[in-house]
C-alpha cells in the first residue's frame, strides 16, 4: 500500500499545552488532511521521531530536560530530511544563529496565528 505523500505528518513539542493546542488548532484550520502528534520534551520527541519519522516539526527552546535547539540537532542528524521550525520567546541573535546553524528558524513566541503561518510557510517552501 502506498502512502498519501500530500498528507504530511507534524510533531508539535512544546512543554505548554496552551501553545500545542494553539498550533494544532491554527495547522489543522488550514491542512485538516495532516497527521499531528505531540511531545511535551526534547527527549520525547526524539523518541517519537525515531518511532514515527514527521515529515515537519515545530519545536520550543525552553523545556525540562535538554534544550529545544539540542533535541532538533540530534534528531536532525539522524533524520536530516525533517523540516524543525523553532518557537520560542528567547530571540535574541543567539537563538536565531543557533537555529539558522543547524538549518531551521526561529519564529517568535507567543504562538499566534501570525507566527504558525511563518511555520507552515517554512515547511511548504523547504518542499
Amino acid at each position: 500500500m502506498f502512502a498519501d505523500s500530500s498528507i504530511k505528518k507534524l510533531l508539535i513539542v512544546d512543554d505548554s499545552k496552551v501553545s500545542r493546542m494553539l498550533i494544532r488548532t491554527h495547522i489543522l484550520a488550514q491542512h485538516p488532511d495532516w497527521i499531528i502528534s505531540e511531545a511535551i520534551s526534547g527527549e520525547e520527541a526524539i523518541t517519537l521521531v525515531d518511532n514515527d519519522l514527521p515529515d515537519y516539526c515545530t519545536m520550543d527552546i525552553n523545556m525540562p530536560g535538554i534544550p529545544g535547539t539540542d533535541a532538533a540537532e540530534r534528531i536532525l542528524a539522524k533524520h536530516p530530511s525533517i523540516k524543525i521550525v523553532i518557537f520560542s520567546a528567547n530571540i535574541q541573535e543567539a537563538h536565531h544563529k543557533r537555529a539558522r546553524s543547524l538549518g531551521t528558524i526561529l519564529v517568535a513566541k507567543p504562538v499566534t496565528e501570525k507566527s504558525i503561518v511563518l511555520a507552515i510557510n517554512y515547511f511548504i517552501d523547504s518542499e
